[in-house]
């Protein structure tokens, strides 16, 4: 396009053979070339072109190739010589018009002049500036969105890891309690030759009946993870319960001393869950760690209630194996409502037996007396 415009007589005439200015122009048009990979050789070659080219013509056709240089710089190389190129066309303009001026003695000419300049070399500057400016947004909304997606994972793989621990805490909550008791009378019936048939029967009654509540409430389970929208809620256990639970455990072999102390009342779901699920944790870990008797205390006080279980230590040993995952499941269902947990030997020398102590608050207060999640970590760092 630029010899097209040669050809047409689009340039000053200086007085040079016409084939003289395609050397310019040949300059310039090869700094298009390297526009994108070597932004800083492309300005180079522009600024030689347009020098020989000013110096021989000007012609119309290297005066806009030029342009482009100008602008593929500013766009494609460092920020700081686009800025560095906008000082400089600026100050060129205005020092061309007034130099035309001076030269002319006419305040027109400047003016002229200035325009002129400013389109060759403020014009494409300013642009590239501008477009520069949306990409430079776009690429750090593209990155904003990265990471707000990485984030996003983040936080779905925390509450499936979240969901996956409530679930194996209340799966073991749920088969713990039940097939233990199925165990140890299942191996007594074994191991024990001189039992009578009624003697057996009746545990056989305990296994099967053991073994019957916890298929219903495996499957109570399954229906709660199942439920949807505005379906019924699913049977949940609750602390009223308490003594259906101590019953149950009682028949497994266990002497348990239950009561009940303040007014029994409507406490907060997640409280009344955690509630029971700590007490069915603390009397299967009595039925497979301990002996009798177990002193169970429920007491509801003004802004919580308290669940207290305390057995003899077995000298027999361990009934059955565990593998620890009762006491910190028994932790995080306290800590989940706030409240402060404890378990361990307990009396002056240790010799009182094992003790599990949890307070949960029932009101929407905070909860008095030191019993909130500042005193429940500084419970589990000094355990």
């Amino acid at each position: 396009m630029g010899v097209v415009l040669i050809a047409g007589s689009a340039y000053v005439r200086r007085g040079v053979p016409v084939w003289v200015l395609g050397v310019p122009l040949a300059i310039t048009c090869a700094g298009v070339l390297v526009r994108r990979r070597a932004p800083r050789a492309s300005l180079g070659l522009g600024v030689a072109g347009i020098a020989v080219d000013v110096a021989v013509g000007p012609s119309l056709g290297t005066v806009l190739v030029f342009t482009d240089n100008l602008y593929a710089a500013s766009l494609y190389g460092p920020a700081r010589l686009a800025r560095w190129l906008l000082g400089i066309t600026a100050g060129l303009a205005v020092a061309v018009g007034a130099a035309a001026g001076f030269v002319q003695a006419n305040w027109l000419v400047p003016a002229v002049i200035g325009v002129q300049v400013g389109l060759v070399l403020v014009t494409p500057v300013l642009s590239a500036l501008v477009v520069r400016e949306q990409r430079d947004r776009a690429a750090a909304e593209r990155v904003r969105a990265e990471q707000v997606a990485h984030l996003a994972e983040l936080d779905r793989q925390a509450a499936i890891t979240a969901e996956r621990t409530r679930m194996a805490r209340d799966l073991h909550d749920l088969i713990a309690n039940h097939f233990s008791a199925i165990a140890i009378q299942s191996t007594a019936a074994l191991t024990r030759k001189d039992l009578d048939p009624v003697t057996v029967r009746t545990v056989m009654e305990s296994v099967r009946e053991n073994s019957v509540k916890g298929l219903a409430e495996m499957r109570a389970m399954i229906g709660l993870l199942r439920q949807e929208g505005d379906e019924a809620e699913a049977t949940r256990p609750r602390l009223a319960d308490a003594e259906t639970l101590a019953g149950r455990v009682e028949q497994a072999g266990l002497d348990i001393d239950l009561r009940v102390e303040g007014v029994a009342r409507e406490v907060p779901t997640s409280v009344d869950l955690a509630g029971y699920r700590i007490l069915q944790e603390a009397l299967t870990n009595a039925l497979k760690h301990g002996d009798s008797p177990v002193r169970v205390r429920i007491s509801y006080q003004g802004r919580r209630v308290v669940v207290n279980v305390e057995n003899a230590v077995s000298a027999r040993g361990a009934r059955l194996p565990g593998a620890g995952a009762g006491l910190i499941g028994m932790r995080e269902r306290a800590s989940l409502v706030g409240g402060s947990f404890e378990a361990g030997p307990w009396g002056d020398r240790g010799d009182g037996g094992w003790r599990v102590l949890a307070t949960l608050p029932t009101a929407a207060e905070p909860p008095v007396n030191g019993s909130g999640p500042a005193v429940l970590r500084a419970e589990q760092e000094g355990s």
